[in-house]
């Protein structure tokens, strides 16, 4: 019997479907908003862009922020475990006198502390 339904069953083969799948360009530039880090060091020493400011004062901050602040920008302040709470306030309250709303805080995972 299993000899004879092996013989007479037809096996039907599933027909392919053509599909034509969309084109990604991965060189585009993406519509990302604006990003601007800034760096607090241990000291209190600030770094916007990875441009050292002399002055540790808001409105030094601010007017490093004055020329990169776009609509969307996002601000990322990136600061040492040892950095003074004050210092990251700082950073906190310039941007807000800018008109940075979003922000973020850096950190990095507990695997890659020190």
């Amino acid at each position: 019997i299993l000899i004879f339904l092996m013989l007479t069953t037809t096996y039907s083969k599933f027909t392919e479907l053509q599909v034509t799948l969309p084109v990604a360009d991965a060189d585009a530039a993406r519509d990302r908003p604006k990003e601007i880090i800034v760096a607090v060091a241990a000291d209190g020493r600030y770094a916007v862009n990875k441009q050292p400011l002399e002055a540790r004062s808001v409105d030094a901050v601010a007017r490093a922020l004055r020329g990169l602040a776009e609509k969307d920008s996002i601000l990322i302040i990136s600061a040492d475990a040892a950095a003074p709470v004050q210092a990251v306030v700082t950073a906190m309250d310039a941007a807000r006198r800018e008109g940075l709303t979003r922000i973020t805080f850096a950190a990095q995972t507990s695997g890659n502390a020190r």
